[in-house]
């Protein structure tokens, strides 16, 4: 076990201190508006040199990239209870489907376009129709995707997020939209969590919190999601594999993403705490849980900094500069198309 623990340490505290400069950076930005996890990632891959040399801090970069990523996703369950799904309601559930629908049909089709790796254009997508930053970073151990594809899939969802959070205010006001509309409009359309905190209270109080619980709400998209890319990357595998008889088996038992599980059961964990607070059961109280929600919550976003970073470090800035700006332009294209599906379904459910 100290064995274990020595290979990985170094790693891990190098993480750990990459994190706390990014959210120390963030932190300086008004509203956060560019994320912890984009400067821990940036950071890191300046110091990927450096971190090449430091032999035994590699076993730990990898670890915390692979594991405290996975651990990472799965205490992010804590922020979501299903009883929020109800409480947003129909109307928002609707508009994702249109949403998630656009983004991965659209990216797919000019991912082919474009002649991009099929990883790549997914992950693109992914973080544009679900949750940015965290969407990428739960699907790219599941297809294997590349360190370097994960960091441009980041880096091109962020940019377009900088733009819409500046963006949104003006056009929702344009446009008439009550806060209620923008706020579904804001959390079903922008990217990362706190773009959509940014933009929404950027509009009004209201229409920021109403755009957190849909964008909270739009994180459980990640479960299904994942589950198709594992069985669609073990699939592509075993047909370039070429099994016998060219019949292609996939062992749904070896591939399932089983991390998503715990983080079902970090959902149903919230959903039952909320229930007893409601209760009062144990002198249980909405605050009290609210607060021990709080504390998990922070450690995945710490976690998630972490992962982030040692991806980061593991990255050669030269690798992902070679993808050139086609994917770039694929993740202004498919982020445009999600905007602009968002507002049509609104405007067809009479929800603007």
């Amino acid at each position: 076990m100290m064995n274990v623990f020595s290979r990985l340490s170094g790693g891990i505290l190098a993480a750990a201190a990459l994190a706390a400069a990014a959210k120390f950076c963030s932190a300086l930005i008004p509203y956060e508006l560019i994320s912890a996890g984009v400067f821990a990632m940036l950071i890191g891959m300046i110091l990927h040199p450096l971190a090449e040399r430091l032999e035994f801090c590699r076993e730990g970069i990898a670890f915390t990239s692979k594991k405290v990523l996975k651990g990472s996703i799965v205490l992010m369950g804590i922020t979501l209870s299903f009883s929020q799904v109800l409480e947003v309601g129909k109307f928002s559930l609707i508009v994702m489907c249109f949403t998630l629908t656009a983004a991965f049909g659209f990216g797919n089709l000019f991912g082919r376009m474009f002649g991009m790796n099929w990883k790549l254009s997914n992950l693109i997508s992914a973080g544009t129709g679900i949750c940015g930053g965290s969407a990428i970073a739960a699907i790219s151990p599941t297809i294997d995707a590349d360190d370097s594809d994960i960091a441009y899939a980041i880096s091109a969802t962020f940019l377009f997020d900088i733009v819409m959070v500046i963006l949104f205010p003006i056009m929702g006001r344009a446009a008439g939209m009550s806060d209620m509309g923008f706020g579904l409009w804001a959390g079903t359309a922008v990217n990362d969590t706190s773009s959509v905190v940014a933009a929404g209270y950027a509009f009004s109080d209201l229409a920021g919190q109403f755009s957190t619980i849909v964008k909270l709400t739009r994180t459980l998209s990640i479960v299904p999601i994942v589950i198709l890319f594992a069985y669609i990357n073990e699939r592509m595998k075993a047909k370039s594999a070429g099994t016998a008889g060219g019949r292609i088996q996939v062992s749904v038992r070896r591939i399932f993403p089983w991390f998503i599980l715990l983080f079902l059961g970090m959902v149903a964990l919230r959903s039952l705490l909320d229930a007893m607070a409601v209760a009062g059961v144990w002198g249980m109280s909405a605050a009290g849980v609210g607060g021990f929600a709080a504390v998990l919550s922070s450690l995945s976003k710490f976690g998630m900094v972490m992962a982030l970073g040692a991806i980061g470090l593991k990255t050669d800035f030269k690798s992902v500069a070679k993808s050139g700006f086609i994917p770039m332009l694929h993740g202004f294209i498919i982020s445009a198309l999600v905007v602009i599906v968002s507002f049509g379904a609104q405007a067809m459910l009479g929800q603007l």
